[in-house]
């Protein structure tokens, strides 16, 4: 059982896609390594082909609890104001948006691949956007899913915890984050890593070394290298 996607198997899931625009996507998940919610916003003026760079809008959303009578921030757990001691029974929940969005170069084959695509007419008129790939998360769970059961790919392991999940979007980012790391490990390597993959914190990053398992092998090498 594998714990990650190797970039030759992603080849084989890639060529048994149905069509270009599955082909696409998990292509873009891969040399990206953006996650799926981000995959399915990209417009077609958010692509570059130019400057070759493709334009990432990211929008999180979290819910802000406080309390009625006071507005003091609360956490889920608080039963009593922290500020003003009142027992709380119904908190005033607030949703806060935070949008980010950075800029991640693609290479030659991807530029290529989008331009046939976009060529082709591919891109769908969404809410007044031409998006990519005008489909849901459920719909993009289910392309990559059949692909890698027409390519005949196993199922991966969490090495944290055990569980073996399908082969889904995530996989494909994490196979991207894998892929970046046994190729350079180093800090600047990592930071660099951290700012394409947007993570906001480095330690989110640096799992990945782990997952590798490169670093753990060249720790245990060197326990048994002569003095």
């Amino acid at each position: 059982m594998k714990v990650y996607l190797e970039p030759f198997k992603i080849i084989s899931l890639e060529n048994a896609a149905g069509n270009l625009r599955d082909r696409l996507l998990i292509h873009i998940l891969f040399h990206l390594g953006c996650r799926i919610s981000e995959a399915l916003a990209i417009a077609v003026d958010d692509v570059d082909l130019t400057r070759s760079t493709i334009t990432i809008q990211h929008l999180k959303t979290r819910i802000k609890l406080s309390c009625p009578d006071c507005k003091a921030s609360l956490g889920r757990s608080h039963s009593f104001c922290p500020k003003c001691g009142i027992k709380v029974k119904d908190a005033v929940a607030k949703q806060i948006e935070h949008r980010r969005q950075r800029i991640l170069p693609i290479d030659h084959e991807t530029v290529k691949m989008l331009k046939e695509y976009i060529d082709r007419g591919g891109a769908v008129v969404k809410d007044d956007k031409r998006l990519l790939f005008a489909i849901n998360r459920h719909r993009a769970w289910q392309i990559i899913k059949e692909a890698s059961e027409k390519a005949g790919l196993p199922k991966l392991i969490n090495p944290e915890t055990g569980k073996v999940h399908y082969i889904g979007p995530h996989k494909l980012r994490d196979a991207f984050a894998v892929h970046a790391v046994k190729q350079n490990d180093s800090g600047d390597g990592l930071r660099l890593l951290q700012e394409h993959l947007g993570h906001q914190s480095f330690n989110t990053t640096a799992k990945y070394r782990k997952v590798s398992g490169q670093e753990h092998r060249e720790w245990y090498d060197k326990l048994w290298e002569a003095d």
